[in-house]
This record gives structure tokens, C-alpha cells and sequence, in this order.
């Protein structure tokens, strides 16, 4: 079985799920509190791409890797970031917005950074994220603004299932793409366990700069460090995008690595008061 009919439904549940989480205020948030929310965006979407440009001048990795690392670094904020926030006390609110908000924004930042570093089908790309995307999240938005019962169940049950789909499609990609894995997991591993550090480091920076409270700086970190590695992958081997498993390595290497750092954060953090 083609790898891409198990990522895109995937992708497309987790965007669902969040849907659920989602009331309209919550893209409203960024006029209620413009500091937390605009340190949250700038480091998911500006400052990310940034430190993968600078890095890569340093690792020297390759221009296929580079391109998956560009792309890990343009998607938006991982959904399960929402969890993640709540289990180390942080601002659960925020943290769901700027999801939100990321994931809307990034439908045109994404082609326009990427445009700059590797020619793609712009068309295809805008329409597949939103088929993938934003049509899943507005029809979860709209279960929950019409029928909020039923679309508390649901999500409890998909949050449940949230972070077991994200580890399936990684296993399932490493059993197929297995030796493209191994033989770039050396230069990446280092790589992708550097940037995300640097962004965690960078979000808490940004979070001191804007004077924000404790609750409001975990999240900031937590959402700096956790990009989409669903939707990467997603872009990486759809026929209509880039349709090119060794673009989503950088991916799976992120997604390893961002799990082992954020929840390393989140237990040292669930230590302090």
C-alpha cells in the first residue's frame, strides 16, 4: 500500500480533531492578548525557517534534506501541542489558538517560503492543504458550534488517538523508507535535535522579551519546538505536491526527536510550581 493513503487520512483526522477544540473567539485571541499570540506566531513561522537556513550553512546537509528540513520548519504547529501544554501546566488557551491561527496562516506562508528555496506546484499545494486542512477544521468547528455533546465525545476519543497515529505513520513510513532513513538518521539526528532546542530556547527568549507570565512561556516553548510532522509528510509524498519519500526523512527524524525533547521539557517542567 502506497504510504500517501495512510498519511492523508491521518492528516486529515488530526485536523478534524482539532476542528473540535476550535470556537471562533479562539482566532479572536491575538486582539485580546497581541504579545503572547504574536511571540507564539513569530517563532513558529519566522524564526523557525530562519534557523533551519542558518543551520544547514553549518551541517552542510544535503539540498534533498535541506528541502525536508525547510518544509518540517514552514508547516504550522502540531496539534498535539495542545496536549502537551496542559500536562506542563501552561496556557491551554493559547495554545489551541496559536495552533489555529498557524495552521490558517501557514496556507500561504508555507508556499512562499518554500517557493524560495525549490520550484512546487503552488496550485496543488494551496488546494491540497485546504482539502486536508482547513476543510477538516471548519467542519469540526462547525460540530462543535452545533452539536457541542457530540463533538466532546469525539474528541475525547481522537485526542486519545492523536499521538498512536502520529507514532503509526512513523513506523509505517520508517518500515518502508527504512535505508533512506538510517543512512541520513547520523547527519539529521544532530541536525533536528539542535534546531529544536534552539527553538525551544528561542521561544522562551521571546516569551521573556514580551514579559509574559510562566503559564504563557511554557506554552510559547512547547509551541516554538512541535511543528506539524503530519502535514510535512503529507506534502512530501502527495502525488500532487512534491511526491517524494525521501523529503519526509527530515520529518520523521523531527517527529522522534521533538517527542523525546518536549516530553523531557514537559517532566522537568511538571517539577516546578
Amino acid at each position: 500500500m502506497s504510504s500517501v493513503l495512510i498519511v492523508l487520512p491521518i492528516l486529515s483526522l488530526l485536523m478534524f480533531d482539532l476542528g473540535l477544540e476550535l470556537q471562533a473567539r479562539d482566532f479572536a485571541m491575538i486582539a485580546k492578548r497581541p504579545r503572547a499570540v504574536l511571540a507564539g506566531l513569530f517563532g513558529q513561522i519566522v524564526l523557525i525557517p530562519a534557523i533551519v537556513f542558518l543551520l544547514a550553512s553549518v551541517f552542510k546537509v544535503s539540498e534533498t534534506m535541506f528541502i525536508g528540513l525547510m518544509l518540517i520548519a514552514c508547516c504550522p504547529g502540531g496539534s498535539s501541542s495542545n496536549i502537551f501544554s496542559g500536562i506542563a501546566r501552561g496556557d491551554v488557551a493559547l495554545s489551541v489558538s496559536l495552533t489555529a491561527l498557524s495552521s490558517v496562516i501557514t496556507l500561504a506562508t508555507l508556499p512562499l517560503i518554500m517557493g524560495t528555496v525549490v520550484k512546487l506546484p503552488v496550485g496543488s499545494l494551496v488546494m491540497q492543504n485546504i482539502v486536508l486542512v482547513l476543510i477538516p477544521v471548519l467542519l469540526g468547528m462547525w460540530l462543535r458550534a452545533t452539536k457541542p455533546a457530540a463533538a466532546a465525545r469525539i474528541h475525547r476519543y481522537l485526542g486519545r488517538l492523536a499521538f498512536p497515529l502520529l507514532i503509526l505513520l512513523a513506523t509505517l513510513f520508517f518500515i518502508g523508507n527504512k535505508a533512506a532513513i538510517v543512512d541520513n538518521f547520523k547527519e539529521l539526528g544532530l541536525f533536528v535535535t539542535v534546531l529544536i532546542l534552539i527553538a525551544m530556547a528561542a521561544g522562551a527568549l521571546i516569551s521573556n522579551v514580551c514579559r509574559l507570565n510562566r503559564r504563557e512561556r511554557r506554552t510559547i516553548v512547547i509551541e516554538v519546538g512541535m511543528q506539524n510532522a503530519a502535514q510535512a509528510i503529507a506534502l512530501a509524498t502527495s502525488p500532487l505536491v512534491f511526491n517524494d519519500n525521501r523529503l519526509a526523512v527530515p520529518a520523521i527524524v523531527y517527529a522522534l526527536m521533538m517527542n523525546i525533547l518536549l516530553l523531557t521539557y514537559v517532566a522537568i517542567i511538571k517539577r516546578v510550581r
